[in-house]
């Protein structure tokens, strides 16, 4: 059986070619760039836009609606995606004002002008653009584009630096200052016992600072405070120092006041109380009372005391310190030790009292329930 052969083409003439099938129209090469370009600039994480001569938006990314939290109207919206502008001095800036715009006007790339975009939620950010005039072959503007780039956390880095530099000169004149009270304000009846005096009082403000900064300057523990000054006091099992209380919140200064408090207690048991001899017992128990804090000092079994004649300086940095801190204070010599009673304010701006919301409530390391 014959199987039908196609047809062959028929012959070409002498000296023509054969010629390749027609295609169908590609797309224009414009088109493709521009689809590839806007592509590229949608992957970018930073945000873009581009305007026309006359300042349109002309294109945008999404990282773009990200930052300024809208979609601008291709064509309409002029100079900036963002929905309004302001300057770094909260100032209000129009749209026509805008770095875009100053470029696209002047004809020149502007750089390191920071300004604050508001969302239409409200939110603001701080950011720095970068518009860049775009030219044809014969160097006329065409367009522009620009890149917009969040700097608020750098920002609110920056002003977190300055803060805390005053901070620090601040806790530095007030430490100056409060250790030349010690210096002015410290007798002893000679050269060694005047020493050994202002370094117990210095390494007081030391230990305090210590867990200052350990709380970059938010405040400190009670607890962990009277623990740090009592410390050198219980060594031993035996030593008769029985600690109670809750974790409570301290400001800075307030804390600093409460160790220079314990300290000159502390230093007075030592030298004539409780903790001059063996056997006796010191309970420091504190809480906290609906408006107060409140901190007992008892010592029991010591030597016989009395009420002193006169006022040393320990007791007077007691007194200056309590004062500036707004609370009362009670002393009882008894037969069987001195008594004492420390009421603080406890106030919620944190001058004195809390420094925001109160640690879990737990015993003093080391501390007896």
């Amino acid at each position: 059986m014959n199987t039908p052969q196609p047809p062959r083409p028929a012959p070409l003439p002498a000296g023509e070619t054969p010629q390749a099938a027609p295609r169908e129209a590609a797309e224009p090469p414009g088109i493709i760039q521009e689809f590839l370009y806007h592509g590229l600039l949608n992957a970018l994480p930073a945000a873009i836009y581009t305007t026309d001569a006359q300042g349109r938006i002309t294109f945008y990314n999404e990282a773009a609606v990200t930052l300024s939290g809208r979609r601008p109207i291709l064509g309409s919206d002029e100079w900036c995606v963002t929905w309004r502008l302001y300057r770094l001095d909260g100032s209000p800036m129009r749209p026509d004002e805008c770095p875009m715009a100053v470029a696209l006007k002047e004809g020149r790339e502007v750089r390191g002008v920071e300004a604050i975009a508001e969302r239409p939620d409200g939110s603001r950010i701080v950011f720095l653009p970068y518009p860049t005039p775009l030219r044809d072959a014969q160097g006329n503007i065409v367009g522009g584009i620009n890149m917009l780039v969040d700097i608020t956390e750098r920002k609110e880095a920056e002003e977190r630096q300055r803060l805390l530099l005053h901070e620090v000169n601040h806790r530095a004149n007030n430490l100056l200052s409060v250790m030349q009270s010690f210096v002015a304000l410290t007798v002893a009846p000679d050269v060694p016992s005047y020493r050994a005096a202002l370094d117990g009082r210095l390494r007081t403000l030391a230990r305090a600072h210590n867990l200052l900064a350990h709380s970059s300057w938010a405040g400190a523990d009670l607890a962990q405070l009277v623990t740090e000054e009592l410390a050198p006091y219980m060594k031993s099992d035996e030593s008769g120092v029985w600690l109670q209380g809750p974790a409570l919140p301290l400001a800075p200064m307030a804390a600093q006041s409460v160790a220079m408090i314990i300290h000159e207690l502390a230093t007075n048991a030592a030298k004539y109380g409780a903790l001059s001899v063996s056997g006796a017992r010191l309970a420091v128990q504190w809480h906290r009372a609906p408006d107060d804090i409140v901190i007992r000092w008892t010592e029991n079994g010591g030597p016989a005391v009395c009420q002193p004649t006169r006022a040393g300086l320990g007791s007077a940095l007691i007194d200056r310190c309590v004062a500036q801190l707004g609370g009362t204070l009670s002393r009882q010599w008894l037969a069987s030790g001195l008594h004492v009673e420390l009421c603080l304010p406890w106030r919620q701006d944190g001058v004195t009292g809390s420094i925001g919301q109160a640690p879990r409530s737990a015993p003093a390391p080391g501390a007896v329930d």
